[in-house]
């Protein structure tokens, strides 16, 4: 559900809107529920619900009451009731889904307690609105100027004005407690309005900026993700991933959030597993786990006196040791329980639809071309060589055509020309007596 101007343009260029998310079709925002209700008309003797849901920077919403009845469908830019003054906002909600959003939000139903949309904005409205959103990035490079001049340890990750210009709300992150006092009145004095500062976590800056993530796809949090649970090390424990902090942080430098996605399954499949402090004890001394396969559902042991070796078991046969080591007895050895595993070579299992090539074919030195290069030459200077020597016998062309002669013949050519010839002027044959 995109605007007509975020279609591509010459050349497959995207246009881009250059709205922000503020088109009429309210598809370029986070969490945009589509209204399937907008055409279907209510029972009889149903009053219509009376919540509307209004969206404001950034994907913040909130829900406010239609107390004047007014008639707003989505993308309508309307006046919303503020603490002080009012705020401008964009309808992305109305009628029954409204109620089932409050719901999914835990909020009350009880929509008389909820604040007011005065009108619908009008053109004066819009433009000062427009124009104070345009003020907010010279506003974020000067105030991150003041803070640094003061000395302050905190970052102004964003800010955003209210609808009538009349406030700033500054939203900023510290790993400690800041006492940023001074920096309201220099603030104030500054930028001549009120100034509100909200402190947010790492995890509600990177969703506020955006960004792409590893995985190539838009970050989770800037998409869908609402509900930021905590991600311990543990989970990256139990998925055996390495502990590398460039890999497992997100762009908020804190634990990804998709760590915690697969965990449920992996927890499922580690319930059959033995823990891996377990030993097993053998007659050949006890053996320790080395490594542990949860797809495949193998684990690999070795001796403590021959570490290098080591044996693949499947866990029904490990938890079958372990039985057994529990009534007091020992196992012979580890290669008993080992079961040999047949693979039928003919049958392909996997074909390379790209090429055969190997991932370490750079890997290897280049081969010389010296030695073909000189062979050839070589061969080159024969070549003409042969083509003189046949010119210089004065061999004549056969009426049969251009047909190349077989080699038998051009030996026998060979021997007659170095046949010595006769002399014209002696005489061949006996003398005879007159």
């Amino acid at each position: 559900m995109g605007c007509t101007s975020c279609a591509s343009g010459a050349g497959g260029q995207p246009k881009g809107c250059k709205n922000n998310g503020t088109c009429g079709t309210d598809g370029c925002n986070k969490l945009t529920v589509f209204d399937w209700l907008s055409n279907m008309s209510l029972p009889a003797n149903m009053i219509p619900f009376n919540g509307v849901e209004v969206r404001f920077k950034n994907g913040r919403k909130h829900f406010y009451i239609n107390k004047e009845n007014l008639t707003l469908s989505i993308g309508d830019i309307v006046a919303t009731e503020a603490e002080s003054g009012h705020d401008v906002g964009i309808v992305t909600l109305t009628g029954e889904l409204v109620r089932v959003q409050m719901k999914k939000k835990k909020e009350r139903l009880d929509t008389e307690l909820l604040p007011a949309i005065y009108r619908k904005a009008t053109q004066k409205d819009v433009d000062i609105w427009q124009a104070a959103r345009d003020k907010e990035d010279d506003i974020q490079k000067k105030s991150r100027q003041i803070a640094i001049r003061l000395g302050l340890k905190m970052k102004i990750s964003d800010i955003e004005f209210q609808g009538d210009a009349s406030k700033v709300i500054f939203y900023y992150t510290a790993e400690e407690r800041v006492d940023f006092r001074e920096l309201i009145k220099e603030l104030a004095r500054t930028f001549n309005s009120r100034i509100e500062m909200k402190q947010v976590g790492f995890r509600q800056e990177a969703a506020r900026l955006g960004g792409i993530g590893s995985c190539g796809r838009e970050l989770c949090c800037s998409t869908w993700l609402t509900d930021f649970r905590s991600v311990s090390t543990s989970a990256a424990r139990y998925q055996q991933l390495s502990l590398n902090p460039q890999k497992l942080a997100g762009q908020c430098g804190k634990l990804k959030c998709c760590l915690n996605y697969e965990l449920d399954t992996y927890l499922d499949a580690l319930q059959e597993f033995p823990k891996t402090d377990v030993k097993l004890q053998t007659d050949k001394g006890p053996a320790v786990c080395q490594k542990t396969d949860i797809f495949k559902g193998l684990m690999w042991f070795s001796y403590l006196k021959d570490g290098m070796n080591w044996h693949e078991l499947k866990v029904s046969k490990v938890n079958e040791i372990i039985a057994i080591n529990k009534k007091g007895d020992k196992v012979a050895t580890l290669e008993e329980f080992k079961e040999e595993v047949f693979v039928n070579l003919e049958k392909e299992i996997y074909s390379n639809v790209v090429g055969q090539d190997s991932l370490t074919r750079f890997d290897q030195p280049k081969r010389s071309n010296k030695k073909r290069r000189n062979s050839n030459n070589k061969s080159r200077k024969r070549q003409p060589e042969k083509a003189d020597k046949g010119a210089g016998t004065g061999s004549k062309s056969t009426a049969t055509g251009n047909k190349p002669t077989p080699r038998s013949s051009n030996k026998k050519r060979r021997n007659n020309n170095n046949k010595p010839r006769p002399n014209n002027n002696q005489k061949q044959g006996p003398k005879k007596d007159a």
